[in-house]
């Protein structure tokens, strides 16, 4: 493990925490050091895990965390609302920057010009030309939604 990947910035991390007794914040850094290494053990003992596995772990993480809000707000129970969106400003600390709503729709723009796309069964292609421009920095359902409107479906 070299000083960069962002399971040594976790660690670090988690010193951190521990030593300021930050225990709501060192409980996520503590799951999230555990996504990692649960991903990094389905992987074959000589492969190696990129920093865009360990982007895409943590990116699964926050996607989970956002679902278990919609859920807790569809029953009614708002008070365990704040402690999900704690973990996502944990978890997108160790996240690339995210583009915005404008950055991600000039992308679409311009990859619906590059691929000639222009009906909804288009979709396809634009989503294949964008998305490696956007991995790691835009969620996939945002991208798919400004597709959907540029494309009219």
């Amino acid at each position: 493990m070299t000083d960069d990947t962002i399971l040594a910035r976790i660690q670090v991390e988690m010193t951190a925490a521990m030593k300021a007794r930050a225990a709501e914040r060192l409980s996520t850094l503590r799951m999230l050091k555990a996504s990692i290494m649960e991903a990094r053990t389905k992987k074959p003992k000589d492969a190696p895990f990129s920093a865009d596995e360990e982007i895409e772990v943590l990116q699964r993480y926050v996607k989970k965390r956002r679902e278990s809000i919609e859920e807790f707000r569809k029953i009614g129970r708002e008070d365990m609302v704040p402690n999900e969106e704690r973990e996502i400003v944990v978890t997108q600390a160790f996240l690339p920057s995210q583009l915005g709503e404008d950055e991600v729709r000039a992308l679409v723009k311009e990859a619906v010009a590059t691929t000639g796309a222009v009906t909804p069964k288009d979709m396809g292609k634009v989503m294949g030309a964008l998305m490696g421009k956007v991995k790691g920095r835009a969620e996939g359902s945002l991208v798919s939604r400004l597709v959907k409107e540029a494309l009219g479906g």
